[in-house]
């Protein structure tokens, strides 16, 4: 009898070759390095992503920060009677007849009186240059004082006044004296005038509630300038968007993925609305521009134009998520509601809708979010050429009167030639940036709230 194994070739010989799972061969080693290269692709990346977030972030709060302090400058000014009143009567109309210009002298004078008292010596050839570093905003602040309190004309009294913003820029290292070659608003004499006063403690650098708080100025004052109006702008903005955008949204969603029949017509609207989500925002601007300016001759940079042109843009994004969160809650749902006798409209809203609710409420405030930081609709509209300048009246004016938002704001002062405004326009990023932040935040604790009541 033949052995069979014998006839194979190599058998006898014992050179047939011997492997293991425990051996890895070629292949298993070059699909193990692909896999490690793959790995480290994407530490790369995101270590890369990582770097350049943080390279952002340092450069808007070094460049931004800066705007949430101001120097200010403790100077006694004597309100002369010869001045400010010179029948002495305190009539408060004839008080007010006097202009700004007309305080401009108690101020130089207060000025140079505040040098003489502290030892400093004045190097300027003319006296009234001393002017150059004070605020332009000085003049309308002691004359707002005098107007408030006639009885004080005569009187020596106390002001801290915001100084120059070339003064707040040498203080704050902003500006240096080899850039006063080139600059006509102030000298060298300054800044020894300065470092004087800084010495003797009579100018403080200090937190500017006023940026946050204040108005816009204009270009002569950009040391005034504070970004406060501009986020009551946008909150009349999100109030708009939200009273529209989440309602007409949601009812839209709840249609179409709920009792909307499938056929060609629906296919056209939802490949409109993923289109629609994709438009560049400017063209909502343009659409803003015609239909709710143009046509419907509604206030032009007002924050309700600025809120239904953010609605129609915002809208496609509320559609898209609130359909996926409905996608997402399980058919059984819905067939077990409808199994215990209750209604289609029963099922969506008693049992499918609140289970919809975190993922509805995700996708509606990083819409908001989102139109919040948008510019290119408000600058169509006409929100960018607004100096935001005075508070509205009350909750209409606030809708309906011209005013500025945030980013519209941001993007005015970055134009702006003083550097003291490209100081605001990365403070006002830092302002923005904690509100989306914040909305953000908002965002997650009520999906988690949700998802555990549930």
């Amino acid at each position: 009898m033949t052995d069979a194994t014998s006839n194979t070739p190599g058998a006898a010989s014992g050179s047939a070759p011997k492997s293991s799972l425990l051996t890895l061969d070629k292949r298993v080693r070059r699909r193990n390095a692909a896999e490690a290269r793959f790995r480290a692709y994407g530490i790369a990346a995101v270590t890369i992503g990582l770097v350049f977030l943080v390279l952002l972030l340092v450069a808007i709060f070094r460049n931004g920060l800066p705007a949430f302090t101001q120097t200010f400058i403790n100077v006694s000014v004597e309100l002369r009677e010869d001045k400010l009143d010179k029948n002495g009567n305190r009539d408060i109309e004839e008080i007010k007849k006097v202009s700004t210009f007309g305080y401009k002298p108690l101020v130089i004078e207060a000025m140079a009186a505040t040098l003489a008292n502290n030892g400093i010596e004045n190097p300027l050839a003319k006296e009234k240059d001393l002017e150059k570093m004070i605020s332009a905003s000085a003049l309308a602040e002691i004359r707002d004082f005098v107007i408030a309190n006639p009885d004080r004309i005569g009187d020596t009294v106390e002001f801290r006044l915001l100084t120059s913003s070339r003064v707040d820029g040498y203080m704050k290292g902003r500006v240096v004296r080899e850039d006063l070659a080139r600059d006509k608003n102030l000298d060298a004499e300054h800044l020894d005038i300065t470092d004087a006063l800084a010495s003797a403690g009579l100018l403080q650098r200090e937190f500017n509630w006023d940026f946050i708080l204040g108005a816009d100025a204009s270009e002569s004052r950009p040391e005034q300038a504070g970004i406060g109006v501009a986020m009551l702008g946008s909150f009349f903005m999100m109030l708009v968007v939200l009273g529209l955008a989440l309602p007409i949204g949601v009812a839209a969603s709840i249609y179409l993925e709920e009792f909307a029949p499938k056929n060609r017509w629906t296919d056209l609207i939802e490949v409109n609305i993923s289109n629609l989500a994709a438009v560049p925002s400017i063209v909502f601007g343009i659409l803003g521009l015609a239909v709710f300016i143009q046509f419907a001759h509604l206030p032009q940079s007002a924050p309700l134009v600025g809120g239904l042109v953010l609605t129609l843009m915002t809208l496609p994004t509320i559609i898209i998520s609130t359909r996926a969160s409905l996608k997402a809650v399980p058919p059984s749902i819905r067939d077990a509601a409808l199994g215990v006798g209750a209604s289609k409209m029963q099922s969506v809203f008693h049992h499918v809708l609140p289970l919809a609710m975190p993922g509805i409420l995700t996708g509606t405030i990083i819409g908001l979010a989102q139109a919040l930081g948008e510019t290119a609709p408000l600058l169509l509209i006409g929100m960018v050429g607004y100096i935001a300048s005075n508070y509205p009246d009350g909750v209409a004016s606030g809708f309906i009167d011209p005013n500025s938002a945030m980013p519209a704001q941001i993007y005015e002062w970055a134009k702006r030639a003083d550097p003291a405004y490209y100081e605001r326009a990365w403070g006002g990023i830092i302002i923005l940036l904690a509100f989306l932040m914040t909305m953000n935040i908002i965002a997650i604790i009520l999906r988690r709230r949700f998802e555990r009541r549930w």
